[in-house]
């Protein structure tokens, strides 16, 4: 969906009183968006130089495990519900089909809690997606894959912290409650990855989300950074 279409749908669903205007955090303003966007400039400037080994070895080891792109580049949608192109490695193989997806987030949005595997519980991401590599399961795992976001993060799209971004066909059916989401940057680590990442249920992952849109402060965003480094590491929630 372009983003012309995209904001004609949310202007639609605002004409008829559906989603609701985003209404900044009480705690949100210019010291608080200064602090956090210093933090965001210094650290993925210094990261964005000092993994540049890492990210020469994961592009090679992508491309001699599948043909296609190093990166995955895809709308997302941000701050004030605008869209954005966000970067990550590639972890699906090239030209995989996204129905499978879209139709599981929609289910999920909707209520539908489909099984996957020997669990019922209504998680956010597909345990097993064929579209995914060997290669990008270990990438998805580690979480490498969001490195090529410290480049969003500098082009100030994104946070180092903040709300996952969301696909444009997610938002369109959004229920007016989690609109609050978008009052803030979305981010690479957030308060629902260090809460279980994966095995977080949709609703709670966006209620985690908005909670974190209105407690946002440099502090906060510190001590979620200071837990995401174990997170990562113990890889709970991670596939």
């Amino acid at each position: 969906m372009s983003s012309e279409a995209f904001d004609q749908r949310i202007g639609a669903l605002q004409d008829d009183g559906i989603a609701p205007a985003v209404a900044l955090p009480a705690r949100e303003g210019l010291l608080v968006d200064a602090s956090c966007r210093a933090l965001d400039i210094a650290a993925s400037a210094v990261l964005l130089v000092v993994l540049a080994p890492l990210f020469a070895l994961i592009a090679l080891l992508i491309r001699l495990d599948t043909r296609g792109p190093v990166l995955f580049r895809q709308q997302r949608i941000g701050r004030d519900r605008e869209p954005f192109v966000a970067n990550k490695f590639r972890t699906m193989h090239h030209g995989a089909a996204h129905d499978r997806h879209r139709e599981f987030v929609l289910g999920l949005i909707h209520g539908k809690h489909p099984a996957q595997g020997d669990s019922s519980a209504p998680y956010y991401k597909m345990m097993s997606d064929p579209r995914v590599t060997a290669f990008g399961r270990l990438l998805r795992r580690s979480s490498l894959d969001e490195l090529p976001q410290l480049w969003n993060v500098l082009c100030g799209e994104m946070s180092l912290v903040g709300p996952r971004p969301p696909i444009p066909y997610e938002v369109e059916h959004y229920p007016p409650h989690w609109f609050d989401r978008f009052a803030v940057k979305p981010g690479i680590t957030g308060l629902w990855q260090v809460s279980g990442r994966s095995e977080v249920a949709l609703e709670d992952m966006v209620r985690l989300d908005v909670e974190y849109a209105h407690r946002r402060s440099l502090r906060f965003n510190l001590w979620i950074l200071l837990r995401t480094l174990p997170a990562v590491l113990g890889a709970k929630g991670a596939w």
